[in-house]
């Protein structure tokens, strides 16, 4: 990103999901980042970072509850949300987590005074999918859709590589299979390559600071391969 593709006041945003994979990297990068000047984290419980940037707030049910007029604005919203079947136990728990959470979690945002929003979602979503966790996916993306926001991005990485917390056995098992695979990726295939959460962390970044120069629809989906950092 170079000086001519920024504009040259302090950023403010806020983040929710920063213990998961994707979201602990990119509040990582948002904190050192010189352009963020202020930087809430929406949380169930307390973050391990420390920062006289960031400024946790920490509910059970991600809300916020009490907000003082004179606290800085976050105009930039990330929302990096989101459960498996396996952990969240019932096809009603997970959409209760992946569209209804994360759906309040931006209406919060955007009263807040959110005007970009950039979000985590999966490659293939769809309303009309076969796949239940696709489809939630897609019930997610339309109902953000609606809230009108200047600028609603989605990410849809494919399967993510890197050190979760708390491993998924089912990502572990995609990345060996693609390790060996990845010869033979090429094309459209090249989506559904297990991508670094550090890369889609930085293309989360990048097109938030650069969301007005490049002109970006109101709502923008960027998905597999073209997260990966060149």
């Amino acid at each position: 990103m170079t000086d001519t593709l920024m504009s040259p006041y302090p950023l403010n945003a806020i983040i929710a999901g920063a213990s998961g994979l994707v979201g602990s990297e990119l509040l990582h990068q948002l904190l050192d980042h010189p352009r963020f000047n202020y930087i809430y984290a929406l949380a169930r419980r307390p973050l391990p970072f420390h920062s006289k940037k960031l400024h946790q707030i920490i509910d059970s049910q991600l809300r916020i509850i009490a907000w003082e007029n004179d606290q800085p604005v976050p105009e930039y919203g990330f929302i990096c949300l989101g459960t498996t079947k396996k952990k969240a136990g019932t096809k009603q728990e997970l959409e209760a987590v992946d569209v209804d959470l994360v759906k309040n979690v931006a209406i919060t945002m955007k009263n807040l005074g959110v005007k970009h929003l950039f979000v985590v979602s999966s490659l293939g979503a769809s309303t009309y999918s076969p796949a239940h966790y696709l489809r939630c996916k897609g019930k997610m993306e339309q109902a953000l859709t609606t809230l009108a926001f200047e600028h609603c991005v989605f990410v849809r990485p494919g399967p993510l590589k890197g050190e979760r917390n708390q491993p998924r056995q089912d990502e572990l098992v995609v990345q060996r299979i693609f390790d060996v695979l990845h010869p033979l990726m090429i094309g459209p295939l090249q989506h559904y390559l297990p991508i670094p959460a550090e890369d889609v962390a930085a293309s989360m970044l990048k097109l938030a600071i650069t969301c007005n120069k490049h002109q970006l629809r109101p709502t923008t989906i960027i998905s597999g391969h073209h997260l990966r950092s060149k």
